[in-house]
């Protein structure tokens, strides 16, 4: 055996010392040139839209959905609410510790103010607020803010740079534009209400509030498109008109060009796709399964997948129009073959075969799948109540300046004070203002 060397020992733990002191400056330096990016660039670690500050004056779905996403990429949202009974989202549907869980995730990342806005005094304070403010969301009934002295016109004569996001059921202008429209009008209106369930039937919900969320989207675009324009080409605020029928009217694909064009009027297919085939629905022993197998080369491996090698090549079926002229024939085919497997046998049998097939998904399924895990889908979520929950995590995903959940759903009124101060008000002046009713 070597005999040891005690300078080589030396000579190594001098290296390691030096190596650690090194290390340390290193660190130290990184940890400086971090905190300068950092503070150059606060989007790094609050979001893209750090510094971006929205005013919600908005309630229930359309107006907060909007504020939801913008604040989960950074911007600093300020909810209004009335005092005493807030948005009544608050209340809507499951309640746990006296508040909505479908509040929590709606209203995450926002600020609380509880102020009255139908007295002259809390009209003001929102007029003062939006001086420096980035952004306005409402949507109420056109006509309401200009009722309140804050029309268009007279907020970008106190805030030239302000963007104003107005969602209502028709619109700012045209003849119906007075009229009340919630999103399940919106819906009808706007074309999918007809398209939606078994045909000759009675037209159905889509199982959640889609248009006012469809809404909620279009008038994000519009904010960041306004936000750039401003930004980019030295550009003004403006306002963004979003009706609720027209954000449905917007996905509704080919439905106006058919009838123009042809007379065609689109009507209800339940769960298959109309038009192309096959895609639809298809029962199993233990549920359902989507499958879409309507590309020409994915159909004849559906086929064979099946074991129907005749139809995967039967040259009338080779192309889309064949396969819509005799879909009863293959949907039968199908079926026939997924409703003697269970889902997870069938999802494997096309999985392998690289056929799109999907299981129709419960909550719990959701909660569930690792995938969703995977991709930080579900997200738990500490309440202002006291509980934890699991809530949808946030969507798209921004490799550089990902969205998160900073701060849980507030309570009503919890923001107020640090608000109002920080728009130089003092202790006495809030407390007056608490005194008149006009925050809470």
């Amino acid at each position: 055996m070597p005999k040891r060397d005690g300078r080589h020992a030396n000579q190594r733990f001098a290296f390691a010392a030096v190596f650690c002191i090194m290390a340390a400056f290193a660190q130290r330096y990184l940890e400086e040139r971090m905190q300068e990016t950092l503070e150059h660039d606060p989007s790094l670690h609050a979001g893209a839209l750090a510094g971006v500050r929205v005013v919600e004056m908005g309630q229930l779905i359309a107006g907060p959905f909007a504020g939801k996403t913008l604040g989960e990429f950074g911007a600093d949202v300020i909810k209004i609410e009335a005092p005493g009974a807030g948005d009544p989202l608050r209340n809507w549907r499951m309640i746990k510790e006296g508040t909505s869980v479908w509040w929590q995730v709606q209203s995450r990342n926002k600020k609380s103010v509880a102020l009255d806005l139908r007295q002259p005094q809390g009209q003001d304070l929102v007029r003062r607020l939006l001086q420096e403010t980035d952004v306005l969301i409402e949507n109420f009934r056109p006509g309401t803010l200009e009722g309140w002295g804050m029309s268009p016109d007279e907020l970008h004569a106190i805030n030239p740079g302000l963007i104003i996001l107005r969602i209502s059921g028709y619109g700012q202008t045209g003849p119906y534009r007075d009229l009340p429209g919630f999103g399940v009008v919106g819906e009808a209106m706007g074309g999918l209400r007809h398209l939606t369930g078994e045909p000759g039937r009675v037209p159905v919900r889509v199982g959640v509030s889609i248009g006012d969320t469809l809404a909620a989207l279009h008038g994000t675009i519009g904010v960041l498109t306004a936000l750039y324009h401003r930004k980019a080409h030295g550009g003004k605020g403006q306002v963004i008109d979003v009706a609720l029928h027209e954000a449905v009217f917007n996905v509704m694909e080919s439905l106006v060009p058919e009838y123009s064009a042809f007379g065609a009027v689109r009507e209800a297919a339940g769960s298959a796709l109309p038009g192309i085939a096959p895609s639809n629905a298809y029962p199993c022993s233990d549920g359902w399964v989507l499958v879409a197998g309507n590309g020409d080369s994915i159909f004849k491996r559906l086929m064979q997948a099946i074991g129907r090698e005749e139809l995967a090549n039967d040259p009338d079926l080779a192309s889309n129009a064949g396969r819509v002229a005799r879909v009863q024939e293959i949907d039968a085919a199908i079926g026939a073959w997924t409703q003697s497997r269970g889902i997870a046998q069938v999802l494997e049998q096309l999985g392998a075969a690289r056929v799109p097939a999907g299981r129709v998904y419960t909550a719990k399924d959701i909660c569930e799948d690792p995938h969703y895990r995977a991709r930080d889908m579900i997200l738990q979520q500490q309440t202002r109540d006291g509980y934890s929950v699991e809530v949808p995590g946030v969507v798209p995903k921004l490799s550089g300046t990902p969205g998160t959940v900073r701060s849980s759903a507030p309570g009503l009124g919890d923001d107020t004070d640090a608000v109002l101060a920080g728009m130089g008000l003092d202790a006495t002046q809030i407390a007056q203002l608490r005194e008149k009713g006009v925050i809470q």
